[in-house]
């Protein structure tokens, strides 16, 4: 009999992911809403802390093909991110680091309101300037959408996520010296991990379509070869405890500025990319406990409200300037609302560095929630009233 239990506790996650991979069909066929939308709520229902199906995420082998996914996104993200339309238009670039501000301060400012301690409120804040680039390409790739605010969009959120990663790990290593004196052990915490990380990322980025180039199978391995290549860095980096987020987006980045030319194929990396989206979903889910987000729902709620409105402001003060209209500025500004992944992955980081910060952080909990859920509709919803989204439904 508990080998019979065993055996059937090892199937409640191909268990999950074909049940949120049906769910997510059924209602994005029928109500149009983004299937990882539904990947998140069928996590959340069946977690540990909700239905108890699902065991704890820090105990399965689901967290490294978990990182695996992030980082197969965070490379095609970064692939996406063009520097030299930066260069062209650079208020784009002053728009995301004026908005990355605005949105530290203004949570800052209500976490503080709110009765929060400096430091705790200071980490909360780096956090949510993050837009998570898991949901918005998702979503753009879902809805196969292109035109000024999917480009904007992207682009920004590459902007504000690695200000949120610099500045979070700044904090990261002021509480690590608060709480222990160990000034080296503060750096290591900080920029080591950001400096390894992004020179993991940039070593991958050269290394690899040289490699390809070398055995003349660029263009018809490609796919493939990154695929491997994204695997191999989140092993290292996780390994080395450093950061598979920078690396896999610094990897994606370096190639497309190595001339890399990717075909259609490439796109969410197919069928495998599919796969784990699903996964990285039911698992993002299931690492929320409602007692969690039920003690953090008031401020919660002030800090969603204060991020949209520094966001929106920033984004739209600088929208004319940059060569684009309000309207357009105003749908950039919404569809920059998800922030759940990214959020996760780097509170799992400093769990597995030794810090937990999820209870110091509890209204975070409820706002990954409501993003989970809200966000990839928002983005969905700016694409479309933008007139950028090309669905088509058969």
């Amino acid at each position: 009999m508990p080998e019979f239990l065993t055996d059937i506790a090892e199937l409640v996650w191909p268990f999950s992911i074909a049940l949120a991979w049906v769910l997510g069909e059924l209602v994005h066929r029928f109500a149009g809403l983004p299937r990882i939308t539904v990947y998140a709520l069928t996590g959340f229902v069946l977690s540990h802390s909700q239905a108890g199906l699902l065991p704890l995420p820090g105990e399965s082998a689901a967290m490294l093909i978990a990182n695996i996914a992030f980082g197969l996104i965070l490379f095609e993200f970064g692939y996406r991110i063009n520097l030299r339309w930066l260069r062209a238009n650079p208020w784009i670039a002053a728009s995301g680091l004026v908005e990355s501000a605005a949105t530290f301060a203004a949570v800052f400012a209500a976490a503080e309101l709110f009765g929060m301690a400096p430091l705790p409120a200071m980490l909360l804040a780096s956090l949510a300037i993050a837009s998570s680039p898991a949901e918005i390409l998702r979503v753009v790739n879902e809805q196969r959408s292109s035109g000024q605010v999917t480009e904007r969009a992207l682009h920004l959120s590459a902007l504000n996520s690695i200000v949120a990663a610099f500045v979070f790990n700044i904090i990261v290593g002021l509480w690590t010296f608060q709480h222990s004196g160990s000034l080296l052990g503060a750096v290591s915490n900080s920029i080591v991990l950001l400096a390894v990380s992004g020179g993991l990322g940039v070593a991958f980025g050269f290394a690899v379509p040289g490699l390809l180039r070398r055995l003349g199978t660029l263009g018809r391995d490609a796919t493939i070869a990154f695929a491997v290549a994204v695997i191999f860095l989140c092993s290292i980096a996780q390994a080395l405890n450093m950061s598979p987020v920078l690396a896999a987006l610094a990897f994606g980045f370096v190639a497309r500025h190595r001339r890399v030319t990717l075909g259609q194929a490439q796109r969410n990396f197919g069928a495998l990319g599919d796969l784990l989206t699903v996964l990285l979903f039911v698992f993002i889910g299931a690492t929320l406990a409602w007692p969690r987000i039920a003690s953090g729902i008031g401020i919660a709620l002030a800090i969603l409200v204060a991020r949209l409105v520094a966001k929106t402001a920033a984004v739209v003060m600088f929208s004319r300037v940059s060569g684009t209209t309000w309207r357009k500025g105003l749908l950039t500004a919404v569809a920059l609302s998800p922030m759940s992944v990214l959020v996760l992955a780097m509170l799992v980081r400093t769990r597995e560095m030794g810090i937990d910060l999820m209870d110091q952080l509890a209204p975070l909990a409820a706002a990954t929630l409501f993003l989970a859920i809200a966000g990839p509709l928002l983005t969905q919803w700016a694409v479309k009233l933008a007139g950028e989204s090309a669905e088509k439904e058969e």
